[in-house]
């Protein structure tokens, strides 16, 4: 199997409009990181999808992405969800609906942001979708085995999930000990790291990733949905500790 980070960061993207910080001016592409995404190749061929923001469309265009099989979402925050109308063109080609996979809090939240893709007379040309509502269980979808991974964010509850021994975790600040049993000692972890230092109500910051490195014994973690208060890629990458690194947008992993 094969994961592409589509995007690696915060709500607002980096560069943030309007900022003029030395991240947000850097030159260096591995400084530009669109919404938190990832694209998941299955064994079978199949392209499944982490999360669906206002970037997909550039997304796909940018990695020369074709085909989505299945949407996993993680949680219902914009950043995560406003990019499903871009899917028309996917749905258009297959001639069938995008298989969404969710929990039910999301899925309602989507059937309201998007109430004219389950209305009963469509506009034409509008998206199709087929909610799939999941629980903290294992599921198959695109004849891939998943173990969806329950987080706390802020007040939020929010799903990550695991693939044989890579975990993927976006918008996360807790994760209770039940759920860590399913975290411990994988190949690549993926964690989200808003910035280094200065608590964050909803997302991890660098002391909390150390803490976890240390219970969860991955062989490899994986930091996204980075802040441009976070610092330079190049600078930072290289300061982290053995075992961890700054994700950006277009690195692939096998797995």
């Amino acid at each position: 199997m094969k994961l592409k980070f589509l995007g690696t960061g915060t709500s607002q993207g980096v560069p943030v409009i309007g900022c003029t910080c030395e991240v947000c001016l850097s030159k260096d592409p591995k400084d530009k990181r669109l919404r938190a995404s990832v694209m998941i190749t299955a064994d079978s061929g199949k392209k499944i999808l982490i999360d669906c923001g206002p970037d997909f469309r550039q997304q796909m265009l940018n990695n020369d992405e074709r085909d989505v099989a299945v949407t996993l979402l993680t949680h219902e925050h914009n950043d995560h969800v406003i990019g499903l109308d871009d899917m028309r063109p996917l749905i258009f080609k297959s001639g069938k609906n995008m298989p969404l996979y969710c929990s039910e809090k999301v899925g309602s939240e989507v059937r309201k942001r998007f109430a004219y893709a389950f209305a009963d007379e469509k506009y034409p040309g509008a998206p199709a979708f087929d909610l799939n509502i999941i629980t903290d269980k294992p599921f198959t979808a695109a004849e891939t085995y998943i173990i969806p991974v329950e987080v706390s964010h802020y007040k939020t509850m929010a799903f990550g999930y695991k693939f044989k021994n890579l975990a993927y975790i976006t918008d996360a600040s807790e994760i209770s000990q039940e759920e860590k049993e399913k975290l411990k000692n994988l190949d690549v972890l993926i964690l989200n790291c808003i910035r280094k230092t200065d608590p964050h109500p909803a997302h991890f910051i660098l002391p909390d990733i150390f803490k976890l490195q240390e219970e969860l014994k991955p062989k490899k973690i994986f930091l996204t949905h980075i802040s441009h208060h976070f610092g330079l890629h190049e600078i930072e990458n290289q300061q982290l500790p053995r075992g961890i690194e700054l994700a950006f947008d277009g690195l692939e992993l096998e797995f």
